[in-house]
């Protein structure tokens, strides 16, 4: 069944009207009729089934049928603070980490992050990976659609670090050392709702400055395992490892 995000504004008490791409998406390219059913999810992660009752190509009016009881967030909410990747690889970080459950990504432009964004073209990809987290969370069956911040500086991600439970960044050299228990012992030791924020460094890692900067400011270094993981791979990881310790 398909799933739709909407605004708070656009709810009623007993139905909901939908506009502008998903409306375009139901009536031209699902091409439902009155009578289909579809999902809708507001901004409090609520989920209603609902029923079509009139559409055009511009809006389409549903009713609220019932509420759905399932949840399908995690329990803490994760933010991955990534060094901005070479190529398309953030996207894939996205997409992946959103059907994982990732609550919200901040790109970063880290000491030996490659890819230099201007203004101009910073602005086009955060509409672009913001699409992709939303087409993610619909396909995944989300109760919200994680967001995607402009690129921050590292001075302005150690900033926001402190509206956050728990900071960590992902270390190789924590691997190389065999201290393996801090993301274990985290997750241990948090309880739901709380605010997790996990900073992975570009291909080439996180710098001895970087690091410098990191502990002073509270975060704790953690290993992913004794190998040694690619830049994409490591918020995957992460997310798997949060799900294993606080869902299954």
């Amino acid at each position: 069944m398909q799933r739709y995000f909407l605004n708070n504004t656009q709810f009623q008490e007993t139905s909901a009207v939908i506009t502008g791409d998903d409306a375009h998406h139901i009536s031209r390219v699902m091409r439902m009729e009155s009578g289909d059913q579809i999902i809708v999810c507001d901004e409090d992660k609520v989920c209603h089934y609902a029923t079509i009752k009139q559409l055009d190509g511009q809006e389409v009016e549903v009713t609220l049928d019932s509420i759905i009881e399932a949840q399908t967030e995690l329990p803490i909410e994760v933010t991955i603070a990534q060094g901005l990747p070479k190529g398309d690889k953030f996207e894939w970080v996205i997409q992946k980490a959103t059907e994982c459950g990732a609550h919200q990504f901040i790109p970063l432009n880290m000491e030996r992050s490659v890819v230099k964004l201007d203004a101009k073209k910073a602005m086009k990809k955060v509409e672009r990976w913001n699409k992709i987290a939303k087409e993610a969370a619909e396909q995944s069956h989300r109760q919200w659609v994680p967001t995607v911040t402009d690129v921050q500086s590292f001075k302005q991600m150690l900033e926001q670090a402190k509206q956050y439970d728990v900071c960590l960044f992902a270390y190789e050299e924590t691997a190389k050392q065999g201290q393996l228990a801090q993301l274990k012992q985290t997750l241990n030791e948090m309880k739901e709702k709380q605010k997790l924020l996990v900073i992975v460094g570009p291909e080439g890692g996180i710098s001895d400055h970087e690091e410098a900067l990191l502990l002073q400011a509270g975060f704790k270094p953690c290993a992913l395992g004794p190998r040694i993981l690619r830049t994409e791979t490591a918020p995957i990881y992460i997310l798997s490892a949060i799900s294993y310790a606080l869902e299954l």
